[in-house]
């Protein structure tokens, strides 16, 4: 160095030094970062002598830190070191309740910076918009709501005046949900042909199956937290561990 420049646990003294997306950190970079952490001090670029360190650190990922630890992939040590208060910020496809508050605000926010009329969701096409993945949360809703500003041919905007790729969604999820059906009921004729009438009963072998399906699902969609899993299955947690207990899957859920 052939300067002093300062960095940003130096910039950050006495402060908060916030680290985005540090599930995407290389290696290099989480081991000089638990050095500090475990040590409270820094070397600067060129420096012999050693700065102590008095900053709070909050990071945030949008990734599975467990998973990654387990993949060797991010350092476990760091983890602990890090995951002292833990927040969870739900998607927002998790907290459906809002999206017609925030779409309310971003089409009055966007007619006021474009100087276009305020366009107004009618009730279809917000329970449409409320039932979408939204897998770019909040930041995905503000740029359509942008989007209707400008593109919405009328001030009543209806499901049909919504952005392509929204649509395409809706029909691809008719599809899935068609499929799932018709294999079902493919599956069902084939079981009831072939059984007697003292064998068991088909939903005896169906509902656990299906149960089994349902749980890994809303598992892997919380990224194994149990309570948000049991609140997208309608259970409450103990009825999910039951279920899990049950169904042989206390291991297997974890993986």
């Amino acid at each position: 160095a052939s300067q002093l420049r300062q960095g940003r646990f130096e910039q950050a003294e006495g402060g908060t030094l916030f680290l985005d997306e540090i599930g995407d950190m290389p290696q290099e970079t989480q081991t000089r970062l638990l050095r500090v952490l475990s040590d409270g001090e820094f070397y600067r670029v060129g420096g012999l002598e050693p700065i102590k360190a008095n900053v709070r650190i909050i990071a945030a990922t949008h990734q599975d830190l467990e998973a990654l630890v387990r993949e060797k992939k991010f350092r476990e040590d760091l983890f602990h070191r890090l995951n002292v208060i833990r927040i969870h910020i739900p998607t927002l496809a998790e907290r459906k309740e809002d999206i017609p508050f925030l779409a309310e605000h971003f089409l009055t926010k966007a007619s006021k910076e474009m100087g276009e009329e305020i366009k107004r969701l009618n009730s279809d096409t917000l329970e449409f918009l409320c039932n979408l993945p939204w897998p770019g949360n909040v930041r995905q809703l503000e740029n359509t709501c942008r989007w209707i500003s400008v593109m919405a041919p009328s001030k009543d905007v209806k499901i049909e005046d919504l952005p392509p790729e929204l649509l395409e969604i809706k029909e691809k999820n008719n599809n899935v949900g068609s499929d799932w059906e018709k294999a079902l009921r493919s599956w069902a004729s084939k079981k009831l042909a072939n059984k007697k009438l003292e064998d068991s009963g088909i939903l005896l072998e169906a509902v656990p199956k299906f149960e089994k399906i349902m749980i890994l699902s809303a598992l892997k969609q919380t990224g194994g937290r149990k309570r948000e899993a049991s609140l997208l299955l309608g259970w409450g947690r103990n009825t999910l561990t039951r279920k899990i207990a049950e169904l042989g899957l206390i291991e297997e859920h974890l993986l």
